[in-house]
C-alpha cells in the first residue's frame, strides 16, 4: 500500500516545545518507565527527561563517538547501545564493553543508527555510511548471549525497527529509499522472514517509529515536517504538520505524542528545528522493551 492510495488529509495539531537546548541530531525517544530517554547522535550524549516534561533534557552519559541508539537491560543493569561502528553495553558505573564492532573496516565509513529491544529481549540495530551510500547498510541482532548477528543486509538508511507486542512482526524503514517494510519474525530465534513493502512516501523519508495500543504505526517523516500514523494495512490514517522539517523519532507516553528533532544540515534552522515537541492524543502506546543481555 502506498501512500498515493491512502487519501489522508492533515490534522490541526497544536505542539509544545520542551525549554532548553535544541538539537543537532536528536533521535531515538523511548519511554522507560516514568521518564523519557533520547540521544544526540553526533555528540554522543543520552538524554532523560520527564515523562511529563516538565524539565529540559539533562544528560546522563556522553559517549567519544556517535550514539545511535539505546535500549535498557533488563533488571535495570544499565543500557544496550547502537554506537559507534557496533554495539556496546553500558553499565551503571560509566563503563562501555563492547559486544562488536562489525562495520570496522568496511569499505565506506559507517556509523551504527537508530535501534531497539524487542519483546523477546534481543536488541536490533542499523548501520550507515556517512555518506549515504547505497546499500551498503545493515540490521544487526543481538541475542541475550550477547552475539551479534547480521540479520540484513543492502540497506541504505535503516531506522526503526518498530515491534508488535507480541514479537512477531518488524517494521523497518530504510530512509533513503523512501519505504517502509514489514517483515516477520520468529520469536523463538530471532529469524526474519520475507521483507515486503509497508509503505511507500512520494515526500520526505520515514524516520523513527512505534506501534500504538491499536496496532497502528506511527512514523516521523524527515524533510516533510510530518508525523504519519499507518493503519495496519499501510494506508495512512492521520497526518500530523509538525513545526520542525526534520522530525526524527515519536514515542506515546502519558496522554502524548512526543517527537524529537533535528537541526543539522539546516542552513538556517527554524524556532523548533532540533526541538523536542509534543503534543496531547488520545491513544496509547508502549514502554519501551528491556534487552535480555547478559552482562
Amino acid at each position: 500500500m502506498t501512500e498515493a492510495s491512502s487519501g489522508a488529509v492533515a490534522d490541526p495539531v497544536r505542539w509544545s516545545a520542551v525549554s532548553g537546548e535544541r538539537f543537532a541530531l536528536g533521535e531515538g525517544l523511548r519511554d522507560v518507565g516514568g521518564w523519557l530517554i533520547m540521544v544526540d547522535i553526533l555528540s554522543g550524549r543520552m538524554l532523560e527527561l520527564p515523562v511529563d516534561l516538565s524539565r529540559p533534557p539533562r544528560v546522563l552519559l556522553r559517549l567519544a563517538e556517535p550514539l545511535g541508539a539505546v535500549a535498557p537491560l533488563a533488571g535495570g543493569r544499565g543500557w544496550i547501545a547502537a554506537a559507534g561502528t557496533g554495539i556496546a553495553l553500558l553499565t551503571e558505573g560509566g563503563g562501555v564493553r563492547w559486544l562488536g564492532r562489525p562495520e570496522d573496516g568496511a569499505p565506506h565509513r559507517m556509523r551504527m543508527n537508530d535501534g531497539v529491544a524487542d519483546p523477546c529481549g534481543r536488541f536490533w540495530a542499523g548501520s550507515m555510511a556517512y555518506d549515504t551510500a547505497s546499500g551498503t547498510g545493515s540490521l544487526y541482532r543481538v541475542d541475550p548471549d550477547g552475539a551479534v548477528h547480521r540479520a540484513l543486509g543492502g540497506l541504505t538508511v535503516p531506522n526503526g525497527p518498530a515491534f508488535t507486542p507480541d514479537g512477531e512482526l518488524m517494521y523497518l524503514a530504510d530512509s533513503a529509499l523512501g519505504v517502509i517494510y514489514r517483515v516477520p519474525v520468529d520469536p523463538r530465534t530471532g529469524e526474519l522472514g520475507e521483507l515486503a513493502e509497508f509503505a511507500r512516501l512520494v515526500v520526505g523519508s520515514p524516520d523513527g517509529m512505534t506501534v500504538d495500543a491499536d496496532g497502528y504505526l506511527w512514523s516521523a517523516i524527515w524533510g516533510a515536517g510530518e508525523i504519519r500514523r499507518f493503519a495496519p494495512t499501510g494506508s495512512v490514517d492521520r497526518v500530523l504538520r509538525v513545526p520542525a522539517g526534520q522530525p526524527t523519532s515519536v514515542c506515546l507516553a502519558d496522554g502524548r505524542l512526543v517527537a524529537t528533532s533535528a537541526a543539522v544540515g539546516l542552513v538556517q534552522p527554524g524556532e523548533y528545528d532540533g526541538a523536542v515537541l509534543h503534543t496531547p492524543v488520545p491513544v496509547a502506546g508502549y514502554r519501551a522493551a528491556t534487552a535480555a543481555v547478559r552482562l
